[in-house]
């Protein structure tokens, strides 16, 4: 114990030399209090002077003795340790948002509003039975770990080789051929936990996460479709491959239990977002579940829905926008949102033709039949074009921001 004291007084430790300008800041203030003590005027007031100098001397040694200790696990420094202090206080200030949803269109939203506000609370579908999740979800019989995983890593704080580790996806062939890390690592805290939700909370603090991210539920359901021609396919990998047109989409068993920490999100927030993404497979799993959509319609938040960029062969293949938004109000509540974002800038040829073997196509941006049906609907450039088309975070995150603005401004 004494050896490890001792320690600090070793050179280049940068603790000695403020702990010895404090403690000097210390004997100033108690000599200019012993001239201060003294009952001439003059020397009462050179006191005050000496007791200022030595509280600066001590706040300096003290505050430097702090940082010292603070960036030494911060690899760039005092510089680092100012930009995280200044940015946490500002994304603190933020509007508590909630978004709702899965599958990438939802972690690319959630790497946008992440620089908006640290308030934020993802509320995820865990309904996937395809790749890496359904295998997991079988063998262990635990609620899909796959769209968690990527909201978890497009909200982490930490070093980015962190959240290519959790979404490194193993290739070679073997029995893990397939997996994600980052399903197996919740799959692992899950068996250590106990609890997935639990789970997903240590899964959060191992990359810093901003925000939180929550399973919509926790029973182990099934999404199941039925089709306008009577036909009933369960499993929410399956549904999109009959190219067929659907009727309804539930969950099986039937009224699964919301987590309390959804529920008590919803009710807390500020904004809620849903989407983007598929509307049948990634959005509605979570707002068939009844005290969630119950919840979105009575809260008090700006609710917005995010219309997708392109159509989805065997979910929306002749989907206007206002299509989207009348199939997400059949399967919940009108009160879900009160309004809409589409994007209205044109795709180019040469990605809508890579997109037409597929039979998908960019969604019209009818606003008109949203506005008649009662709500707020804005048409802006919100595309991103790669190898996919998808929206941009960066535009959509600002497009948010300001539909947020204007709302306030007609509440009031």
């Amino acid at each position: 114990m004494q050896k490890d004291l001792i320690k600090w007084l070793y050179p280049g430790m940068r603790i000695k030399r403020w702990f010895i300008t404090a403690l000097l800041g210390v004997l100033i203030v108690w000599g200019g209090g012993i001239a201060f003590a003294s009952g001439f005027a003059l020397v009462r007031v050179a006191g005050l002077v000496i007791i200022f100098c030595g509280i600066v001397l001590i706040v300096m040694g003290t505050g430097k003795m702090i940082v010292s200790l603070l960036t030494l696990f911060l690899p760039k420094g005092e510089r680092e340790l100012v930009n995280i202090l200044y940015q946490r206080r500002y994304l603190e200030r933020g509007p508590k948002i909630v978004t709702v949803g899965g599958g990438h269109g939802l972690s690319n939203l959630l790497m946008g509003l992440k620089e908006y506000t640290s308030n934020l609370s993802a509320i995820v579908t865990v309904a996937d039975s395809g790749g890496s999740s359904g295998r997991l979800r079988e063998e262990f019989n635990i609620v899909a770990p796959g769209d968690i995983r990527m909201c978890l890593c497009a909200l982490a704080d930490a070093p980015a080789l962190m959240g290519d580790l959790f979404q490194f996806r193993f290739s070679q062939e073997s029995q893990l051929q397939g997996h994600n890390f980052g399903n197996l690592f919740l799959t692992a805290m899950v068996q250590l936990t106990g609890d997935f939700e639990k789970a997903v909370e240590e899964s959060g603090k191992v990359l810093a996460i901003r925000g939180q991210v929550i399973p919509s539920t926790v029973s182990n359901v099934q999404l199941v479709a039925e089709y306008n021609d009577g036909t009933i396919i369960e499993g929410e990998a399956k549904i999109p491959k009959t190219h067929k047109k659907i009727k309804r989409v539930y969950l099986k068993p039937q009224n699964p239990q919301a987590t309390q920490a959804a529920l008590d999100a919803i009710r807390d927030a500020d904004v809620i977002v849903l989407g983007p993404g598929s509307i049948y497979t990634s959005i509605i799993p979570n707002l068939i579940i009844k005290e969630i959509h119950q919840e979105i319609a009575q809260s008090k938040a700006f609710k917005i829905y995010v219309c997708n960029v392109m159509t989805q062969q065997g979910e929306t293949g002749d989907f206007c926008a206002s299509d989207h938004v009348k199939t997400i109000v059949q399967h919940s509540n009108p009160g879900v949102m009160n309004a809409c974002i589409i994007n209205n800038a044109s795709v180019p040829l040469d990605a809508q033709g890579r997109y037409q073997t597929e039979d998908s196509f960019p969604v019209e941006p009818d606003v008109e039949k949203i506005r008649q049906m009662g709500y707020l609907a804005v048409a802006t450039d919100l595309l991103h074009v790669t190898d996919y088309v998808r929206h941009d975070a960066t535009k959509l995150t600002k497009a948010i921001i300001r539909l947020i603005e204007r709302y306030k401004v007609i509440k009031r």
